[in-house]
């Protein structure tokens, strides 16, 4: 994989860990402007109110989508350096992003949040394109 790409990834990963910060900002009044902005502009059904469930629920998912991010940018240069043999691993982290993707998205339509699906695809975009341009899924010829 080129550096380009490399690079690429590594800004990718590291903006779902700085989103995830973002989003368990959301679990205290002091810290919660960012999420509450991102909220406001989803254009839901109903005014956002942080109650106590909600703050909870903020800081684990901002705790899930950290971990998330810290996974895979700490498993780039490992399964970079494997070639054609970290293929596998590519799948699994394709994959898992399209569970996300698919589930997020379905929510976010049906619970009135329809305009986060732009910023989904924007991100799993973000990921399939190295994923294309490198030829990372594709099988080998052997």
């Amino acid at each position: 994989m080129s550096p380009f790409w490399r690079t690429w990834l590594i800004v990718w990963a590291t903006s779902v860990i700085v989103f995830g910060f973002v989003i368990a900002g959301g679990a205290f009044d002091a810290t919660s402007s960012p999420i509450r902005l991102i909220y406001e502009s989803l254009q839901g059904p109903a005014p956002f109110t942080f109650d106590a469930p909600t703050r909870f629920s903020q800081g684990v998912l901002g705790a899930v989508t950290i971990g998330w991010g810290v996974t895979v940018l700490l498993m780039l240069p490992a399964v970079i350096d494997l070639g054609e043999k970290g293929r596998t691993f590519w799948i699994a982290i394709a994959a898992g992003l399209a569970a996300w993707f698919v589930i997020d998205s379905a929510l976010s339509i049906a619970t009135g949040f329809g305009l986060n699906v732009i910023a989904n695809t924007a991100l799993a975009v973000g990921f399939l394109i190295p994923m294309l341009a490198t030829g990372t899924l594709k099988r080998s010829a052997a």
